[in-house]
Formats: structure tokens, sequence, C-alpha cells
């Protein structure tokens, strides 16, 4: 079945005085026949007003395409259940970073060496990777930015496994991710996963040129406040990378300060609902390093 979105203006009228209008809205709706009275409860619904007295929708339009979440609209309930994949395959030479080393993948022991210390048709592989933390898709823990933060195998799980996911879908054409573009969503004991769709430039020249979506050090400052649990990207880092850009790091540093995990280079954010599922980013449990390549995956309903 398909998803429908309407393409409206509306003026909005409080009974208590003043108004709200806004022109080429665009919003979630059941099917194609919502009828302007609906709409516009629906509009109400999404944006929380209170003491409404009336809503006019003019200029209206339904298009088919996917629903990009809202109060008004529930997530359908279905039979089972949907793994959805998150992660880059790492493979041999994989580029993460331009100008960053990728893995080397090698045999440490091959399965015609290992016939000779096993019993007549019994064989083993055991592979080799000789790689940089910073390779695929990876976590940053605290220790990554600040000498005494916790390392990978000092975050608990909790910060990492099965955490309630929400995905902030951020328009074409926008780099900067600040407060204003977060601020509607309730982030709170989530992992919040910034949708660019930056990742399809993976691997290729592209990925890391000045255009890249980023968070900025204010929406980082407002994740923390309104209680983040993780914070993933699926561009080529989390903070503006462009050469005239301050070498702070705000983002990094405003949310590892925290405690607050960071997931780079995610893939198939499209895949998923805009809330509804579980999420899961988590490293081998290594001392003394503050980065590391996760499966990164989310559970939702088929």
């Amino acid at each position: 079945m398909g998803q429908y979105r309407a393409v409206f203006d509306a003026e909005v009228v409080f009974v208590n005085g003043g108004g709200l209008r806004t022109d080429g809205f665009r919003l979630d709706v059941p099917d194609p026949g919502i009828t302007d009275d609906e709409l516009a409860a629906l509009l109400v619904r999404h944006l929380g007003l209170l003491m409404v007295g009336e809503v006019r929708i003019t200029n209206r339009t339904v298009v088919e395409e996917p629903h990009k979440g809202g109060r008004g609209i529930a997530v359908p309930a279905t039979d089972g259940r949907r793994l959805v994949e998150l992660s880059h395959e790492i493979t041999d030479g994989l580029v993460t970073l331009p100008g960053w080393p990728g893995p080397r993948i090698t045999d440490w022991l091959t399965r015609e060496t290992s016939r000779q210390r096993y019993a007549p048709g019994v064989e083993f592989h055991v592979g080799r990777i000789d790689m940089i933390a910073n390779t695929g898709t990876y976590v940053d823990t605290p220790s990554h930015r600040f000498a005494d933060g916790p390392d990978l195998a000092g975050v608990p799980l909790d910060r990492l496994a099965d955490l309630p996911g929400l995905v902030v879908r951020v328009p074409a054409g926008i780099r900067a991710v600040d407060r204003l573009l977060l601020a509607p969503y309730e982030v709170a004991g989530r992992a919040v996963l910034l949708h660019t769709g930056w990742d399809t430039h993976f691997g290729t020249d592209r990925y890391a040129t000045e255009d890249a979506p980023f968070l900025t050090g204010d929406g980082a400052s407002w994740l923390v406040e309104a209680g983040a649990t993780l914070v993933g990207i699926d561009s080529v880092n989390i903070d503006d990378m462009t050469p005239g850009a301050p070498g702070e790091r705000p983002a990094h540093s405003t949310l590892l300060a925290a405690g607050i995990p960071i997931v780079e280079h995610l893939t198939g954010l499209s895949e998923l609902p805009s809330t509804g599922f579980r999420f899961t980013a988590a490293p081998p449990r290594v001392a003394g390093m503050g980065t590391f390549p996760v499966r990164a995956f989310a559970t939702t309903d088929a």
C-alpha cells in the first residue's frame, strides 16, 4: 500500500487571540481521501497546538510520498520483526576518510595450512585485519576526545544497544543541522540518527567535500540538554570538515563531554521509520581505545 502526504497552506486562529500561517506545509496523511476537517485536526495534533478556534485549509493537494513521521500517524502494526542493516561493509583497502589508511585483510592461518594440524577432513581459517580504529561505520566514545573519558570497555551497554530510535530527516540541501531543525523532536532517552542521505557518496571523492552535512555545536548542545542517549549521522563527520571551519570540533566535544556516544558513517537510514524501532551499535569491549567499527542495525516491525 502507498503512503501519502498532503501539501497545503493553512491559517490557524487561536481562541485567546493571535494566529499562525503556514505555506506549502507537508504532512503525512493516512489516505488520499482525507477531508479538510480531518487534515485540520491532524495539523493541530502534529504541531501540538492548544486553544485552536479555527483552521482554514487552502491550496491543498495530496501526493504519493513516503511518510516522514508525525504525531497524528501511527506506525502500522505488523506481525514479526525486521532487521535493518545500517553499516558499511569493510573490505580490504576500504577508504573511509580520504588520506587515512584503509584496512589490510589477510590470512593468519589458511585452510591449507590448518590441515596439517588436525585430523583428516578437518580444517579451519583464521583471518587477520590490520586497520585504524576509524574504519567503516564506527562509534566514538568519550575517550576519543578526552583522555579521562570512558573507553570502549567503559561505556555501558545501555548507551549502545537496544535503544529506542528516532530518525531526523534532514531536508536536501541543508548542511548545518541546528537547534531549530531538531527542536520539534522528542529525543530524551533515544538514539537520534541524522538522515542526510550523504551515505550515497561513501567511497567516492565527493564524500568528504565541503558540502557534506554536519551537526552544529548549538545543535549538539540542544541534544545534550534534551537528553539524547546516542547520536549518529550518515555523513563523513558529525562536525563541519570544511577547510575554513575552526578546529574545535564542537559537536564531538559537546556530545562526548556529556557521555553521549557518536556513530559516524551510518547508511540505510532511509529504510527506517521515523520512530518505533530499536537501535544497536556495540563495538568489541577493548580497553584503551576510544573508537572502533560497529555492526550498526535496527530492529523494527516487518
